[in-house]
């Protein structure tokens, strides 16, 4: 992930400087442990102010609008207390070559700040602190104790005090090109290094693409340069610096990142807090995507090894109870032939009543022989009852089998982060999870109980235009089949595999052929476990056959009148 350099930040504060200077701080709300957003109004436009501290993706630029769910963070909460209704009045660096912004709050625009948001955008190191006109800190979104830095605490009540000071050369525009050029080359090396060595306020990002456009290879040896090599890249140097001071940039897209400079441009960006906002949005989504897909994975891997366990020490144990029967008939045997048996008998052969031949019926030596019947007659009765008492348990882990692997499948389909749909789908199914107490998340706030839940299904069309809705989750399952569907839909899911819900829509009187139920059915091949078999049985009928059993489980559905189709996965692999 590309972190926010002294250039970028300078880039975006500059244009917020410009366009949302003064405003008035109308609302605070943190949005998850990392990141607050401050809601500004301007006598033109309202936006959203977003302060990053996260470790790998600590920035500021406006952002979205937060979702509407309470917030139940407390730094938030301190921040409006002391800030609401307040002008921001400046943003400034609080030292040259410095990335800690100090955002300046006071009653109008003209008046000394009352408070200070001090925004420090370095790394790991990353915080937000906000301190009274004294700058004494009234509270920080990460406190440091003494025990954490002896170097630099940070607490509440305690004077702030500014991180250690650069102290490494910081480039300047009226330095000389041959200054420039014997400074860097003073020790051989590659390029980039001794460029990051000799300058402070540098970074690998914007080094790569300054060398790239100066048409240099970061790892050249600085004593293999030729005196155009070093013309080149001096020009670059000095239209970075310009830049810099003039506050013009150009926000864009790069091969492998974003740049404010112009440079190694793919596609353009109209402006710098659109360009932010997107990457380290869709960063973080990426990373917290692959951490719940794996949280998720790992927990539902465990408690489905434990599940299948517990139903194989039942199923065991009802293959035990299969030998009820026996006991009885020998018991039977025994009680018809009393007058075979003799005192001290360890084992008596009988004749079976049916079939005739000779069954061994083990004895104890010490009981006579109705005593024995009487034993082997309990016997039967203890097996006999070990069943009745077993069965219903197997059916219990059995349905509770079957409804995670459903869970299970829909992890399976969302495989990689390709939006920030597919981290909401993956969120959906935590917070099924929970719902049903198979996770516990002391830091997870839950969602409003009356919030609907999302409907970014997966959308197809069909050879002849119908539309097509499959479900991402269990969650999502429900609200396709029993909200979303119409009485004319069409109802598909793979027979007996885990797998979406998924949905041809009709209109009354439209008909379906058989190229668009055949789409349908691949696509809910595709959308199941069985996704790489050439083949899967999939099964569609009309809505008003599908049922949800009462007390069950998400996703889970009964349905009637079925036809089956052979879905083929391949072909929409293949597509």
């Amino acid at each position: 992930m590309q972190p926010v350099d002294f250039t970028t930040l300078t880039a975006t504060c500059s244009e917020i400087r410009a366009n949302w200077l003064p405003s008035r701080l109308e609302q605070v709300y943190q949005r998850d442990r990392y990141t607050i957003a401050m809601a500004l109004r301007t006598l033109e436009q309202r936006d959203w102010l977003q302060i990053s501290w996260h470790p790998q993706a600590a920035h500021i630029c406006i952002g979205d609008p937060p979702p509407r769910l309470p917030d139940t963070f407390t730094f938030s909460q301190q921040l409006i207390h002391q800030l609401g209704g307040l002008a921001l009045v400046a943003i400034e660096a609080i030292a040259p070559w410095e990335r800690v912004i100090d955002l300046q709050f006071a009653r109008r625009p003209g008046e000394s700040a009352l408070y200070h948001v001090y925004a420090e955008i370095m790394g790991k190191y990353s915080n937000v602190i906000l301190t009274d006109a004294s700058n004494i800190i009234i509270t920080a979104a990460h406190q440091v104790s003494q025990q954490q830095s002896s170097v630099r605490p940070i607490q509440t009540g305690q004077p702030y005090e500014t991180p250690p000071k650069l102290t490494g050369t910081v480039p300047y525009l009226s330095e000389s090109q041959e200054r420039w050029q014997e400074r860097v080359s003073l020790v051989p090396g590659a390029i980039k290094r001794q460029l990051l060595k000799s300058y402070s306020g540098l970074s690998a990002a914007l080094l790569e693409l300054m060398l790239l456009e100066a048409n240099i290879a970061p790892e050249i040896s600085t004593d293999t340069l030729n005196p155009d090599d070093w013309r080149r890249l001096f020009k670059r140097w000095q239209e970075w610096l310009q830049a810099l001071d003039s506050s013009k940039f150009q926000p864009a897209w790069t091969k492998d990142g974003y740049t404010v400079m112009g440079w190694g441009v793919i596609e353009k960006v109209k402006n710098i807090q659109e360009l932010l906002n997107r990457y380290y949005s869709n960063q973080i989504d990426q990373q917290l995507f692959s951490q719940l897909r794996h949280q998720l994975s790992q927990k539902l891997n465990n408690i489905l090894a434990k599940l299948r366990n517990k139903a194989q020490t039942f199923k065991t144990r009802l293959q035990q109870s299969d030998r009820a029967d026996e006991y009885r008939q020998k018991a039977d045997l025994l009680m018809a032939h009393l007058q075979n048996w003799e005192p001290g008998m360890k084992e008596i052969i009988l004749a079976d009543f049916e079939t005739n031949l000779p069954i061994a019926i083990a004895l104890l030596p010490d009981k006579n022989a109705v005593q024995n019947a009487q034993s082997l007659y309990k016997q039967h009765q203890k097996l006999k009852r070990a069943r009745a008492a077993v069965e219903p348990l197997l059916l219990e882990v059995q349905t509770e089998i079957e409804y995670l692997e459903q869970v299970e499948a829909a992890i399976g389909q969302i495989d990689n982060y390709q939006t920030a749909e597919d981290l909401r789908a993956l969120e959906e199914i935590r917070e099924e999870l929970i719902g049903q107490k198979y996770l516990e998340d002391p830091e997870y706030r839950s969602r409003s109980a009356n919030e609907v839940p999302s409907t970014n299904f997966h959308r197809y069309l069909t050879p002849n235009g119908f539309e097509v809705l499959i479900g991402r989750n269990n969650r999502q399952n429900d609200q396709l089949t029993f909200r979303v569907a119409g009485d004319y839909d069409i109802w598909f899911h793979a027979q007996e595999i885990p797998g979406s819900h998924v949905l041809l829509r009709l209109e009354a009187g439209a008909i379906a052929e058989e190229a668009d139920l055949q789409f349908v059915a691949n696509l809910a091949a595709y959308y199941s476990r069985a996704r790489q078999s050439e083949q899967v049985p999939v099964v569609y009928t009309q809505l008003k056959h599908v049922y949800k059993p009462k007390g069950a489980k998400p996703g889970i559905a009964i349905y009637k009148q079925e036809t089956i189709l052979w879905g083929k996965p391949q072909i929409v692999i293949s597509h």
